[in-house]
């Protein structure tokens, strides 16, 4: 079945077309995107078992780095595999429907990158500044008033993002050039205006990881006035901040980095702009695990204990 380009009622099936530029070199991109998803899997699966097994790890703010694993682990699950079996078998057919089911779930778990460094950023607010009411502030009743606002946020944004892009006619083209279904890769195909498309997929940036990003800087700017102005010695709290401050640094600049790359179109290759779109996804997913295991002391001694180094 090749892809069509001449003009019908509205498309309902599309063709995902990635690095097609690559030519024969495409294929052997599935190396280093299955060796990333491989070890995706490996440790945040690896994180979650060891915190989910040591009691020792079962605090606020272990159960929070375990969730942001299950979300890493969850997330390359909806479009790696169909990006791998493009690369090595060049299936890359995919219907309308489960093409927004796909956007769906890949912009839903993908919002979550940003909210849980929120959730983790309030627990290091409440550890260092409040310490004495620190387990109040955390129990599941008293934290949940944080969760379900953001969560309904997270999920009323990416409703009204995919089902405005369902509603759109596609009679110009069946061609993404993407490999997987990227909101602005599947609107710009449309025949008609998508002025509103367009403006609602900026304000959904602007009302998550932007809106995001400032909640955690606050946040960590009371922190660190706190520990200056009262002198509080707080090594083990201060250590993991900067862990936390290291992952936002690194995930808001793949995320600037990629919303750059769609933006500044003029003499950027497609495939450049294809591969931070990808990063900005799976490369977390590979990092956060790595850098949580590694610079907490605690997690690390049991990951060496499990694997037994």
């Amino acid at each position: 079945m090749e892809p069509v380009t001449e003009n019908i009622s509205s498309h309902k099936y599309f063709f995902l077309v990635g690095f097609s530029e690559l030519g024969e070199l495409r294929p052997f991109l599935f190396i280093p995107f299955s060796l990333m998803f491989v070890v995706s899997l490996f440790a945040n699966s690896l994180l979650v078992y060891v915190i989910v097994s040591q009691r020792s790890l079962h605090s606020p703010m272990y159960i929070l780095i375990a969730s942001m694993s299950c979300i890493d682990l969850i997330l390359p699950v909806f479009f790696v595999p169909h990006m791998l079996l493009s690369f090595l078998f060049d299936w890359r057919g995919i219907s309308l429907i489960g093409c927004l089911v796909q956007m769906y779930f890949i912009h839903f778990f993908g919002t979550f990158q940003s909210t849980l460094l929120v959730w983790m950023a309030l627990d290091r607010y409440f550890a260092i500044c409040t310490p004495l009411y620190y387990q109040e502030q955390m129990t599941l009743a008293k934290f949940l008033k944080f969760v379900i606002p953001l969560f309904i946020r997270n999920m009323f944004v990416v409703l009204v993002v995919v089902s405005l892009a369902g509603k759109l006619p596609f009679c110009l083209r069946n061609v993404i050039n993407h490999c997987f279904c990227e909101h602005m890769a599947l609107v710009e195909l449309a025949c008609g205006s998508t002025i509103i498309n367009s403006l609602v997929g900026l304000i959904s940036v602007f009302l998550v990881p932007v809106t995001d990003f400032f909640l955690v800087t606050a946040s960590y700017i009371i922190v660190f006035n706190s520990v200056l102005r009262l002198k509080k010695s707080s090594a083990k709290a201060l250590h993991t901040c900067v862990t936390h401050i290291v992952v936002i640094t690194v995930n808001l600049s793949i995320v600037l980095i990629a919303l750059l790359s769609y933006r500044i179109r003029n003499g950027l290759p497609s495939a450049i702009r294809i591969f931070f779109s990808i990063m900005y996804l799976l490369f977390p997913t590979c990092f956060n695990p790595i850098i949580y295991g590694i610079r907490t002391t605690e997690i690390r001694q049991h990951i060496l204990k499990t694997l037994k180094i």
